[in-house]
This record gives structure tokens, sequence and C-alpha cells, in this order.
């Protein structure tokens, strides 16, 4: 399937043009295949099904990079989505890497240092797949997530192509049920897993749908704050501009 059967018109045609850049990006480069990180959440599990829609599921690599932290529902959900796309799935636990920076001279430990420790030492077992297989890195950043800053730089921000970044968090759901992924990761509270008990909204302090419907309206009002939900999504957005940018020249 590469057009818009079995699903909403707009967004199957719109996951039908991401298809056909998947595999543009994959031939140009001349790379052999995909590996994406699968966490257990809705977004990495919507950007592999993608790419298996894309180039089928023998080219595509499931890896789930597990921590002391990790949800055990989470891992099943990965393994679970891996076997109904008919990919490959390994699991690493990530946790022995982690504690080899806890030898690092003054090293001090807080759940957001951490957090992102783990985000990048994800992404470098990814790049090593990747490099070894001849693959190229998904990405599995949406809309909301890129425009936020909700995102950990050089961490899970970092990939060779990113397939749903045009969707906002509420566009992932839809995505999700067109696509037929599983409703226990679709029904589970998002989080990025980085400690115990972490949930996105939790941490943001609003919904996602809240923020979507914001970020919607900025845009649509030259980003022009309207109200105090706007305002602090708005303040969100300006305060994290680094990390939508790959180099800041002085």
């Amino acid at each position: 399937m590469t057009g818009c059967e079995d699903m909403t018109e707009d967004r199957g045609c719109a996951l039908g043009r991401i298809e056909q850049m998947i595999r543009y990006v994959l031939w140009s480069s001349g790379a052999e295949g995909i590996v994406v990180g699968l966490s257990g959440g809705v977004d990495s599990a919507v950007a592999a099904a993608i790419c298996c829609r894309a180039i089928s599921s023998e080219n595509v690599l499931g890896l789930t990079l597990p921590t002391k932290v990790t949800r055990e529902d989470d891992i099943r959900d990965a393994r679970e989505l891996s076997a109904m796309l008919g990919i490959r799935h390994e699991i690493l636990d990530i946790e022995p890497i982690l504690n080899a920076y806890r030898f690092i001279p003054g090293f001090y430990e807080s759940p957001v240092l951490i957090g992102n420790i783990m985000a990048r030492t994800r992404m470098t077992l990814l790049y090593y797949y990747a490099n070894r297989e001849h693959r190229l890195v998904c990405g599995t950043s949406n809309r909301t997530e890129y425009l936020l800053g909700y995102t950990t730089k050089f961490g899970d921000n970092a990939a060779d192509f990113q397939p749903i970044i045009h969707l906002y968090k509420s566009g992932v759901f839809g995505a999700a049920r067109d696509l037929g992924i599983p409703e226990s990761i679709i029904s589970k509270a998002p989080s990025a897993g980085l400690w115990q008990g972490q949930k996105d909204e939790d941490e943001l302090g609003i919904t996602y749908r809240e923020i979507d419907e914001a970020l919607e309206s900025l845009e649509r009002n030259g980003w022009l704050a309207k109200s105090p939900v706007e305002e602090k999504v708005l303040s969100l957005v300006k305060q994290n501009e680094h990390k939508r940018k790959t180099i800041s020249l002085l």
C-alpha cells in the first residue's frame, strides 16, 4: 500500500508521499536498509510501520534499548509490534554503558542529566548498527516535540530522516489507528521513559491536546499568543529554538 487505501484520504495520501521520500532517501544514499529505535511508544511504532510500507519489513531493523527504569510492558509492546510488522528485532540493555559514565571524576547524577545520556547513548548505538549494516537511522520525532524542543539534542532528535516530523502528536495517534498499531501502544500515556514514572504531559504541565491546539493557533496567527496556554507554549518554542538548529554561528 502506498496511496490512500484503507485510511482517511488526506492522511493516507500524506503517508504515501512520506513512503516515497523514504524510498528516495534510501536509494540516493546507497544504503541497504533502515534501523529504528523501538521504545514501545506510539511515535516509534508509527515510524517503523511507515518504513515497512515504504521498503518492506525485511529491510527494517528494530532496536529496543532498555535501562533499569524501562517498563516491562514497553519491551513487550516493542517485541509484539516487531512480530506484527515482521521485522528483525533486537533488545540490548544499555544499563552497563550508563554505569560506565558514573566513573567520570566528579560525576553528578540527576534524572535530567541521566535522561540525556540515555537518549544520546541510544542514538550512538542506532548509528553503530546503521554503520555496521549499511543502514540509515529513522528518527521518531513528531512536530509537537520538534516545535517545543521536547527532545535531546544529538539524542532522539538526531537521525538521517524524520518520517513523522510533519505530524502533530494528535496526528500521530490518528496515523497509528490507520496503520493498525496495537491499542496497547496507542492507549498508554506518552513517556520518554527517562526515569521511573515519567510522563510527558506531567513534565510539560499541559496535555498534548492543549499543546497541539495552541501550536495550530499560533501558526495560523503569526506566532502571536492569544491565551495563557498559547503564551506558555510559545515560551517553550522560543527558549528551545537552539534545538531546531544544527549549528550556531557566532
